[in-house]
C-alpha cells in the first residue's frame, strides 16, 4: 500500500486547481444506464471510486472511451443489470444504480455498499423510495434485488431524513416512471442540482433540483446528451484550509464560491484573509492569529461533514477552545487519535470535539482511516515540524486527484512512496 511523506512548515503559495467533483461525477455515469444513446462528460476526475463505477458500467454493458479529457458512455444494451459485491466493496455509491437499472430494465442486482468506515449508510430510503414506485425488493446474502417488470409509476416519496445519493438515486429511477413524482424532503446539495441538469439535457423533466422539494414528470425515454461536472467543492475547501493552516498565499482556481459559503464564513471568522480575484478563483492567505471558531456539521447549505476532518485541523492552530460537533455520522471522528499522535490536543465527548490551541504539531508515522480523515492529516503535516508519513492512502485516492502533485506544484515538500 502507497503512503504519503510529508516535510512540514512550507508555506503554500502559488495556483492550485481544482478537479471536477467526484461526488456529482458518480451519479453522472450513473445516469448513463438510462439511455441508449452516447453521453459525453466533462471534467470527471480520474479518482479511484470514478474507475470502479467506470468497470462497473462496462461489466453492465456500457461502452466508455476516454478521449480527450472527456468520457463517451454509450449503454446500448443492458447486459447485466448487477452491481457485485467483488467490484463495488470499496465504494460506498454503489447503490447509485439501483435507480437506473430498474427503470431501464425493470430490474436489478445490487450489492450493499462498503467505503469509509465512517458510520452506518443505511439505504432503506433508497429502498422504500422504490417500493412507492411500484419496484418489488428482496434483500438476501448481501445484495438488494429488485423487479418491476411492468415499469415503474410515479408517486409521492417522502425522505424521513435528508438523503443525497437517496435523492439522486430516485430522481433517476423517476425519470423514466409513468406520471409525476414528487420527492419532499429531498437533499439541496449542488451535485443533487448538477445530476438534475444532466437528466434534464437527456430529456428528463425536472423541476425544484437544489430545494427539498422536487417534481419529476415521466417520460418514455431518454437521449444522450453532454455534460461538464461542477468543480469538487470538498477538494476546493480542502485547499483554502491549507493556505491558512500553512500561512500560505494561495489562489485556488476553477472552483464554485457560492459552494463553499458556510466554509468561507466560518475561515473568516477565524481570521483567514479570503479574496474573490474572479467568479472562479480564491485567494487564501492567514498572517495574523487564528481565532476558534465552533462548527456543527449540517446538511447543504449548513457546514459539510465532508469537512469537519481538515477543519479540525485548522483548529490545532487556533488560539484557544473550539468545539467541533458532527450531526451527520456517528464514527467521524477517527482521525483525532492520529492528531494527537502529531501533537494535537483532542478530547472526544460524543459527537463533540474539544480542540485545544495552538499544538505546535510534529511529524509522526499515522494511518489514514477513511477519505476525508486522509485529508487532515495531510493538512496537520503540512502544518507540522518534520516528517510525517501517512499510511492507507488508497483511501485518499478514492476522492482526491494527483494531491500530492497539485500540492507540489504550490510549494510542499511532499511525495509516494510505493510499497511493492
Amino acid at each position: 500500500m502507497d503512503s504519503l511523506a510529508i516535510q512540514g512548515g512550507r508555506p503554500l503559495e502559488g495556483r492550485i486547481s481544482v478537479s471536477g467533483a467526484k461526488n456529482s461525477a458518480l451519479p453522472a455515469l450513473a445516469a448513463c444506464l438510462l439511455t441508449s444513446e452516447p453521453v459525453v462528460l466533462r471534467r470527471v476526475p480520474p479518482v479511484r471510486d470514478v474507475q470502479t463505477m467506470i468497470e462497473l458500467l462496462r461489466l453492465c454493458g456500457s461502452e466508455v472511451r476516454s478521449e480527450d479529457g472527456e468520457l463517451r458512455i454509450r449503454t446500448s444494451d443492458l447486459i447485466s443489470p448487477e452491481a457485485p459485491y467483488e467490484l463495488v466493496k470499496t465504494m460506498r455509491a454503489s447503490s447509485l444504480v439501483l435507480g437506473p437499472l430498474v427503470a431501464r430494465c425493470g430490474r436489478a442486482r445490487v450489492s450493499l455498499p462498503g467505503g469509509c468506515a465512517i458510520g452506518a449508510r443505511p439505504i432503506n430510503l433508497h429502498l422504500s423510495g422504490l417500493e412507492q414506485l411500484g419496484a418489488r425488493l428482496r434483500q438476501e446474502h448481501g445484495y438488494v434485488e429488485a423487479e418491476a417488470p411492468g415499469g415503474l409509476r410515479g408517486g409521492l416519496i417522502h425522505f424521513d431524513r435528508i438523503t443525497v445519493t437517496g435523492t439522486e438515486d430516485l430522481m433517476m429511477a423517476a425519470v423514466l416512471a409513468g406520471g409525476e413524482t414528487v420527492l419532499s424532503n429531498a437533499a439541496c446539495e449542488p451535485e443533487v442540482a448538477d445530476l438534475a441538469a444532466l437528466l434534464t439535457r437527456m430529456g428528463a423533466r425536472i423541476e425544484g433540483a437544489g430545494t427539498s422539494t422536487i417534481r419529476i414528470q415521466g417520460v418514455p425515454r431518454l437521449h444522450g446528451a453532454e455534460h461538464t461536472i461542477i468543480p469538487d467543492r470538498i477538494e476546493a475547501g480542502t485547499f483554502l484550509i491549507a493556505g491558512a493552516i500553512t500561512r500560505g498565499d494561495l489562489l485556488v482556481e476553477d472552483l464554485e464560491p457560492a459552494h463553499l459559503t458556510s466554509l468561507l464564513h466560518k475561515l473568516r471568522q477565524a481570521g483567514v484573509d479570503i479574496g474573490e480575484p474572479s467568479p472562479t478563483q480564491l485567494r487564501v492567505r492567514l498572517s495574523g492569529r487564528l481565532a476558534p471558531v465552533d462548527v456543527s456539521t449540517e446538511e447543504y447549505p449548513g457546514f459539510a461533514t465532508d469537512l469537519q476532518a481538515q477543519y479540525m485541523a485548522l483548529m490545532t492552530q487556533a488560539n484557544g477552545i473550539s468545539l467541533i460537533t458532527e450531526t451527520i455520522f456517528e464514527n467521524r471522528f477517527m482521525h483525532v487519535l492520529e492528531l494527537a499522535r502529531m501533537g494535537a490536543s483532542i478530547r472526544v465527548e460524543g459527537r463533540q470535539a474539544i480542540v485545544a490551541g495552538p499544538s505546535a504539531l510534529t511529524g509522526a508515522a499515522v494511518i489514514a482511516s477513511d477519505l476525508r480523515a486522509s485529508a487532515s492529516l495531510v493538512l496537520a503535516g503540512l502544518a507540522a515540524r518534520g516528517e510525517t508519513v501517512i499510511g492507507r492512502v488508497y483511501h485518499l485516492d478514492r476522492g482526491y486527484e494527483r494531491i500530492e502533485e497539485k500540492l507540489a506544484g504550490v510549494g510542499a515538500q511532499i511525495r509516494r512512496i510505493s510499497e511493492k
